[in-house]
């Protein structure tokens, strides 16, 4: 999840700050660092975030259609990731389940609310290498099926998250609001981590 070090006044900054403690508390419930994390656990993990990130993506899908510019500048049709969650699940041979309908997240009315949603999702590309590396070191996932959603971009990682700050600050910088940009990110953080508060269900003892 985002890293970044900003300046002052830095929306980056900002955002990062004020969403420190649900992302914490998201990376600690799911546990995908975990050595002795299992298949089973996985497939429950994925469920739960397939179901939010196809709930996230049909918010931002109406946005995109309201503010095609916007959507282009942040080549938003290359962000999508539920069909690599979906793929990821039947790669393991297993289904999305009765999850699908997702979390209660509000609309996304304007780019400043999408902004605020993306840095969220786009954010875990970033941990996502590390744990793409983790899954295929695992003893009970060696030699399995390649996972993608975790890390959608492969080389591209970098490139993709540096483009999302570049159209962020720019956005902020011109008619955007920070504000609202950080707010939508502390709020979309706070139902994803309500939702993942499932996976602590399902935890090894």
């Amino acid at each position: 999840m985002p890293r970044d070090a900003g300046g002052a006044g830095d929306v980056l900054r900002d955002l990062r700050t004020a969403t420190a403690v649900e992302h914490e508390q998201v990376e600690t419930t799911l546990g995908l660092m975990d050595p002795r994390l299992d298949r089973d656990r996985l497939v429950d993990v994925l469920g739960l975030l397939h179901a939010f990130w196809r709930t996230a993506e049909a918010g931002l899908d109406a946005w995109a259609a309201a503010h095609p510019a916007d959507a282009a500048a942040l080549d938003w049709d290359r962000r999508r990731r539920t069909g690599l969650y979906a793929a990821d699940l039947a790669a393991l041979g297993a289904a999305p389940g009765d999850r699908d309908a997702g979390p209660d997240l509000p609309g996304v009315p304007d780019t400043d609310a999408a902004l605020g949603r993306l840095y969220v999702m786009e954010g875990s590309t970033l941990g996502g290498t590390f744990i793409d590396r983790h899954l295929a070191a695992l003893p009970g996932l060696a030699g399995g099926p390649r996972l993608r959603a975790f890390s959608p971009y492969g080389a591209d990682t970098g490139a993709m998250w540096a483009a999302f700050r570049r159209v962020t600050r720019a956005h902020v910088d011109g008619p955007g609001d920070a504000g609202r940009v950080v707010a939508a990110a502390c709020g979309t953080f706070a139902v994803l981590a309500g939702w993942c508060s499932r996976a602590a269900q399902g935890a090894p003892a």
